[in-house]
């Protein structure tokens, strides 16, 4: 996995004036949603944390739901399945493909929902979902099937990384869990203190993948 060429929320070096790049404002849009959240993000700061005309934006995005779609390319990036296991087996590369996209959606707790809502359509997905199914079908599985096998393990990725980041961000405060020494200190309670909130993905990533390959063979 590669690490994180800067820490979440610090905005990138601008680009020398008076150019504007998308590619910028996308990562740029990530670090203030990193800071600040979703909710408090909108097209006018994004144009003044930048130091540019708050309206500028608008001349690289039509609206704020198509620079979402660039802040899930930029969040798509950072996989970065150029360093992938490609010469490997189709279970290796699926593995370490989800295991960079979670750990990717983790370190962007606000952003997770974003990248969850939308397909990433930039040509680099695009070519490494075909990519990604050319080595499923290679090993005899069809496209059909690789495809569903490509989404069954995204949603899993995701649909864990928005639990996860969610409980971060401030669920885990409204649970109160008993004690060891409460008398309501039960099994459950027993298990969640033997465990973390992110302990499990590998488990359910292994199990996936053992049932894909026990079907394909």
């Amino acid at each position: 996995m590669t690490a994180d060429p800067s820490p979440p929320g610090r905005l990138p070096e601008p680009p020398s004036r008076p150019t504007l790049t998308r590619e910028y404002l996308a990562v740029a849009a990530l670090a203030l949603i990193d800071s600040h959240g979703l909710r408090k993000f909108s097209m006018r700061k994004l144009g003044t944390a930048v130091g540019f005309d708050p309206m500028a934006v608008y001349r690289y995005y039509d609206d704020q739901e198509a620079l979402f779609d660039g802040v899930a390319e930029a969040l798509f990036t950072e996989i970065d399945v150029d360093t992938l296991p490609w010469d490997g087996s189709w279970q290796e590369l699926a593995r370490e493909y989800c295991m960079r996209l979670r750990d990717t959606l983790l370190r962007h707790p606000h952003a997770v929902q974003v990248f969850a809502t939308r397909p990433v359509r930039s040509p680099t997905s695009i070519d490494t979902g075909v990519k990604m199914l050319t080595k499923l079908h290679a090993d005899g599985i069809s496209p059909a099937d690789a495809l569903r096998i490509a989404r069954c393990l995204r949603e899993f990725t995701i649909g864990h990384a928005l639990a996860i980041s969610v409980t971060k961000l401030g669920a885990e405060r409204r649970s109160r869990k008993p004690r060891p020494d409460s008398p309501d200190y039960n099994l459950l309670a027993e298990a969640a203190d033997a465990t973390t909130l992110d302990d499990h993905f590998e488990i359910g990533l292994t199990a996936i993948l053992h049932g894909f390959q026990h079907s394909a063979d």
